[in-house]
């Protein structure tokens, strides 16, 4: 059995948390170690690490014969890439490193066989796809351009003949099923993302017969009509409680091979770490593992190589002779100048015989002599008598007359600094509190109108609450309240 397992982290470092304070010094090791154990599954496909987009772990038994990063083709100069990239004449070269820029797609590839005793080849497809921003409207031509190259190289590997697994977090509820607000969203239908889904997806699952695309949601294909599966809930507290998400995280495998090898696809909601949960798939295959890894495996990195870096792989060669040349001529002419200035510093410096001094260890008490620069005390300056300097007794009366006056001016300035900070109070009031929501008498939430129209970019205020049913009385009421103009 091949056990597959996708899961968006948040942070490679997200879904230990509590484990910082038992092994700081090997904290990183230990997460991704836990990890994989609590996944129990011989390919595991993390996105957002926050250290890179995706990255792909593999036991021994699932080493692949091939890896590659992105999805174009401009990343793979060396030897173990995967191939196969079809025809994509639709987009620039400017477009194509653009889409690859992200780190949003790695491929691995890899030798399965089969109950029969046959080998074949299996391509892993790991992405993490971009979210359109509804307050970016290039983000969303992005994202479906991402998604056309995606299809791209998938139909190709399977024209090839390779077995091809997508799986990942591609930022898009599919079916209404798949979101627990569909009903009540707009323009659900018309999503493009859902569309390009329909166009790759096969519309009647397992069942033999006419399809769309070459492509099963393996999830779907086992649980057709399971409600309230989710992957993804929102940030807010009670979200995941309460179990208001949507399915983000998908296992999509190749038609011929979801129906002859797939034998179970999962959910792992009880995961806890991330905003996402773990979703993955079971294989009636067998890996077998390649001889040696791929060039492109982090154990051939000098980072993680376990021997300290020398300090000249910080240091880039110039190649071009026109840099080379300016960078000569450069430093000659610094060395020229600093010749200059030290000339310039020697001719300056006063020599022992002009300065009228020996070189011979100077005596202790020629630093207690009079300076020649300060004129010395004449001998028959009088001094003060003593009389003089006595302080003339003061009566008790100009004694009290100073503490009331002090007092006064005491006063006076504190009347004065209340006065200061009560007129700053007044023209720097700081923000305003927030409202209470009439269903639950919580503090709101403020929130920003990003939908084209009159109303773009006005402020409001709601219930802080997760959304859910009308009839929960734990979920968002229906308060809505403008914020006053500043």
């Amino acid at each position: 059995m091949l056990r597959v397992v996708s899961w968006n982290v948040n942070g490679i470092r997200s879904p230990l948390q509590g484990m910082l304070y038992e092994e700081p010094s090997n904290y990183a090791a230990m997460v991704v170690g836990r990890i994989l154990d609590k996944l129990d599954a011989d390919i595991v496909c993390f996105q957002e690490t926050k250290v890179t987009s995706v990255a792909t772990f593999c036991k021994n038994s699932a080493t692949p014969v091939a890896a590659e990063e992105g999805l174009s083709g401009l990343l793979a100069t060396q030897k173990g890439d995967v191939g196969c990239y079809g025809n994509m004449d639709e987009f620039t070269q400017e477009e194509l490193r653009a889409l690859d820029s992200e780190g949003r797609a790695l491929l691995t590839q890899h030798k399965i066989r089969t109950w029969e005793g046959k080998e074949k080849i299996l391509t892993l497809i790991n992405v993490y796809c971009p979210h359109a921003d509804p307050g970016k409207p290039e983000r969303l031509a992005f994202k479906m351009r991402f998604y056309s190259l995606l299809k791209i190289r998938a139909e190709a590997l399977l024209a090839a003949g390779s077995h091809v697994i997508i799986l990942g977090d591609l930022n898009t509820a599919h079916r209404p099923i798949d979101h627990w607000d569909a009903v009540n969203l707009e323009c659900f239908e018309e999503d493009p993302g859902r569309k390009w889904m329909d166009g790759l997806l096969s519309s009647l699952g397992c069942q033999t017969g006419s399809h769309v695309g070459p492509f099963i949601d393996s999830y779907r294909c086992f649980q057709p009509k399971q409600e309230g599966a989710f992957t993804c809930w929102s940030a807010v507290s009670g979200a995941r409680h309460l179990n208001y998400g949507s399915r983000l995280d998908y296992v999509l495998g190749d038609r011929t091979l979801v129906i002859d090898t797939f034998q179970d696809s999962f959910l792992l909601p009880e995961v806890m770490g991330s905003d996402h949960c773990p979703v993955g798939a079971v294989l009636s295959v067998s890996s077998v593992p390649a001889k040696e890894c791929p060039p492109l495996c982090t154990r051939f990195l000098p980072e993680f190589a376990g021997t300290q870096l020398k300090i000249r792989r910080f240091l880039v060669r110039l190649k071009d002779p026109v840099f080379r040349h300016s960078a000569l001529k450069l430093n000659n002419k610094t060395q020229v100048q600093m010749h200059q200035n030290k000339a310039r510093v020697r001719s300056t410096r006063p020599r022992p015989s002009q300065a009228g001094s020996s070189r011979g260890q100077k005596n202790l008490t020629s630093y207690f002599q009079p300076s020649s620069s300060h004129p010395q005390a004449s001998p028959n300056l009088e001094l003060p008598s003593v009389g003089a300097l006595v302080t003339p007794k003061t009566s008790e009366k100009e004694v009290m007359a100073k503490v009331v006056e002090g007092q006064a001016s005491a006063s006076e300035a504190k009347d004065e600094k209340e006065i200061r900070t009560s007129f700053w109070k007044s023209v720097l009031g700081g923000p305003l509190s927030m409202p209470l929501c009439r269903g639950h008498r919580e503090p709101c939430v403020r929130r920003t109108v990003k939908k084209p129209g009159p109303n773009l970019g006005r402020h409001f205020y709601i219930c802080a609450r997760p959304q859910g049913p009308p009839t929960d009385p734990s979920s968002r009421c229906n308060f809505f309240l403008w914020s006053r103009p500043s």
